[in-house]
């Protein structure tokens, strides 16, 4: 009992016991500050009228500040703990002033935080992002942040590190390739305006066909319509080629161009009794009417030639498909009609001659987009043999069964070699 008497008047029991002290004040200071200041900072903020105070709550800077309050009561009680050695007490103060830099600067990291919320709340923050800009600033805060603690740890003036940075500039450009070449690609991007969260964009080479749903400093988000996402380098969408769909957004109509494959063995002039049949079409009334006027009037100031066929001019059934197909297009109810819309013939290819189809939809919705594609090329390859028409198609293996199977029925007759020798019908005559 001597001994512990002894020891509890000694002067490092003392030490001990106002050091165990100094613990319990900053642990009671934390629990003050974390669970009764911080609460009531919430319910004030959530009772006031501006947004910006709930958004620093809700990025945690009054959280990081309530840490900074235990850490000072280190750094300047340690100072009333006596017997302490000198350079105990000076590496204390160090290392709880270096805490108290640590929790300062993420408070400020959560400054900008809350900034950036709030701007993307607003209608400009809908359309460009300063995520990046707001990384850049924050890599630059840590990078200052870094050195302060350090000078402040090692108990040597910051400048005296700054100093020392020169000589190990290009490994810090190395280090920092990447931030500096996405520092400029976002630069760029948001001076042109070439990306803006929202917007669809398709990049082949990274396999990204979808919305953007974050642009920051060194990625920017696609989100593709498999909700897979893919990410990409932001320094890439300035190197690289990416299509961006906006405009189309914008102008609320997206573009079909398809083609139609037709047989060119089905391409041939129309016979009196065709131009009757299609006479009843309510879309070719009036284009045949002025046709065969415009004709007729062709025709007849050609005099004596005019009437041999082979010198007038006629109706195709090709050209008239197309006219109905302009037709329909004009007078379908879901294409844009104040965009261009128009039925042309390409150059004909060893699969046949191809009529693409060129308009605009007035939606942009996918799937609106695909049934309203879907349905006009339904129908247009529908109603071909109408015009006497055909679709090209590769020969099948039913084809080719049936083919085998009629030569088989003729028996070696040689009737199959007199149908192949035989001429043609007369063209004229609708053959």
């Amino acid at each position: 009992m001597e001994q512990i008497k002894d020891w509890l008047d000694s002067p490092f029991a003392l030490t001990v016991w106002y050091s165990l002290g100094l613990v319990l004040l900053a642990w009671l200071t934390n629990i003050v500050t974390r669970r009764v200041l911080l609460r009531l900072v919430r319910a004030v903020t959530r009772r006031t009228v501006w947004h910006w105070d709930d958004e620093m709550v809700d990025a945690g800077v009054f959280k990081r500040l309530a840490q900074v309050v235990p850490m000072l009561v280190i750094q300047f009680g340690i100072k009333l703990v006596p017997n302490v050695p000198d350079d105990w007490d000076a590496g204390i103060q160090r290392l709880a002033l270096a805490m108290t830099a640590v929790y300062g600067f993420l408070a400020l990291s959560a400054v900008f935080n809350a900034l950036e919320a709030l701007y993307q709340k607003t209608p400009h923050g809908r359309m460009r992002s300063i995520k990046g800009y707001v990384q850049l600033v924050k890599i630059m805060l840590f990078v200052v942040g870094a050195i302060i603690i350090i000078a402040t740890l090692v108990g040597r003036s910051p400048l005296l590190l700054l100093s020392g940075l020169g000589a190990i500039s290009a490994v810090l450009l190395l280090v920092f390739k990447d931030t500096i070449l996405s520092l400029v690609a976002s630069v760029q991007i948001a001076t042109n305006d070439m990306l803006r969260v929202g917007d669809w964009i398709s990049m082949p080479q990274f396999n990204a066909d979808g919305d953007v749903i974050d642009i920051a400093l060194h990625t920017v988000k696609v989100q593709n319509w498999d909700k897979t996402i893919t990410t990409i380098p932001t320094w890439r969408l300035i190197s690289d080629s990416f299509q961006n769909w906006r405009g189309m957004q914008d102008a609320g109509a997206r573009r079909i161009k398809r083609a139609i494959y037709l047989d060119a063995g089905s391409a041939r002039f129309l016979r009196d009794d065709e131009k009757k049949h299609l006479c009843r079409f309510r879309l070719l009334k009036d284009y045949l009417q002025r046709k065969q006027d415009e004709l007729a009037e062709w025709n007849s100031a050609l005099g004596d030639p005019g009437n041999v066929p082979v010198n007038q001019r006629r109706l195709t059934n090709l050209g008239t498909f197309r006219a109905y197909a302009l037709a329909y297009l004009q007078a379908h109810p879901h294409i844009n009609h104040e965009l261009t819309c128009m039925v042309r013939v390409l150059d004909p290819t060893p699969a046949g001659i191809p009529v693409e189809v060129y308009c605009f939809t007035n939606t942009t919705a996918w799937v609106e987009y695909e049934g309203i594609q879907g349905d006009i090329f339904d129908h247009l390859m529908a109603i071909l043999p109408e015009f006497g028409l055909a679709l090209f198609q590769q020969p099948t293996g039913r084809d080719m069964r049936a083919g085998l199977g009629r030569m088989g029925e003729d028996g070696g007759s040689g009737d199959t070699h007199a149908r192949l020798d035989s001429p043609p019908r007369d063209a004229h005559n609708g053959g």
